[in-house]
């Protein structure tokens, strides 16, 4: 996932962003479903989606957070990152998804200054 994201170009910050959320979906399929199946990342211009398939048709919950509790707090930061998430149905599982909107500087497979002249 860090190279793909760096091969990119996005920014760090977006790259932070990115990583921290995958962690969290894929930590999350571990240890409520059972292990993740599968995880995809694609962009498209000014959003990266971020997906995570499990075995669990049992959607994540946005519960009540509370800072001092360790742990539990996987669903409380995709919510903070992300512009938007959620689930869908897939087979007997779900796929859990967050679409992370990127920086002006994160755009494209490459970036204007980085395109062969035309």
């Amino acid at each position: 996932m860090r190279q793909a994201l760096a091969d990119w170009k996005l920014t760090a910050a977006d790259r932070g962003d990115a990583v921290l959320v995958a962690a969290e979906l894929l930590t999350n399929a571990h240890r409520h479903a059972g292990g993740p199946r599968r995880l995809s990342v694609d962009h498209s211009g000014s959003v990266l989606r971020i997906a995570v398939t499990d075995g669990s048709p049992n959607p994540p919950r946005l519960g009540e957070h509370r800072a001092e509790r360790i742990g539990g707090h996987g669903v409380f930061i995709v919510d903070c990152l992300a512009q938007c998430w959620g689930t869908r149905p897939e087979g007997e599982g779900k796929t859990v998804w967050a679409d992370l909107a990127l920086s002006p500087q994160s755009h494209g497979p490459y970036r204007e200054d980085d395109a062969p002249p035309g």
